[in-house]
């Protein structure tokens, strides 16, 4: 499969790049997509939280009142769950939410994401670029050119390029990430995603193998 090549000026650059079919160009699988998400999303979880059960609570054990003639219904320790700051019945206890799916699903999760994206025609290829250094105008003027700046997106790269990372910092919508990290879950979360030519050739590599 071919598509235009653009410039960081979001004009097209006249040429044309190959990307595979057997990653951008599959049937998805929405199931796949389905049990990575629910994955990733499972494995941010903490787990932490935490609530005193009866047996934790530091109180008398003395019966409270008569078992009878009181007119009310039994009750046996001030710990009771009935009384305010009593054990919760049944309450969280820490506990982990991980899960694992094997690495063949996962990438035809990702695959399946990435064929989503070129479907919707939200993927968009840059030719490579270097940030000299840290300026939030310049991303800005990128994101403008390509005509995204209020959209929610996501530009891969190839290697780490610090003065990038920082220039993108303080963005709610837009984020720069090493093409090493690619998740189902933020090829789905973002409207539009853009990827430089070296880094599909390391998403290749990342896939592919």
């Amino acid at each position: 499969m071919q598509i235009e090549l653009k410039k960081i000026n979001g004009k097209n650059s006249g040429k044309k790049i190959t990307i595979p079919d057997k990653i951008f160009a599959i049937e998805p699988n929405d199931h796949a997509i389905y049990l990575d998400i629910k994955n990733h999303l499972a494995n941010k979880r903490q787990g932490t939280s935490k609530v005193k059960e009866r047996g934790e609570i530091v109180g008398s054990t003395k019966k409270i009142k008569k078992q009878k003639g009181t007119g009310t219904a039994r009750a046996g320790s001030i710990k009771s769950p009935l009384f305010k700051g009593g054990g919760q019945i049944f309450g969280p206890k820490p506990r982990k939410y991980s899960t694992k799916i094997n690495r063949k699903l996962k990438n035809i999760a990702r695959k399946s994401a990435l064929s989503h994206k070129v479907n919707e025609k939200s993927l968009t290829i840059l030719e490579n670029f270097k940030f000299e250094k840290i300026k939030t105008k310049d991303y800005v003027s990128i994101l403008e050119n390509l005509s995204i700046n209020n959209k929610k997106s996501l530009l891969f790269i190839s290697e780490n390029n610090h003065n990038l990372f920082l220039s993108s910092k303080n963005f709610k919508k837009s984020s720069v990430k090493n093409i090493d990290q690619i998740s189902t879950y933020d090829i789905i979360e973002s409207d539009k995603l853009i990827l430089t030519v070296d880094s599909i050739k390391k998403l290749e590599s990342i896939l592919l193998n």
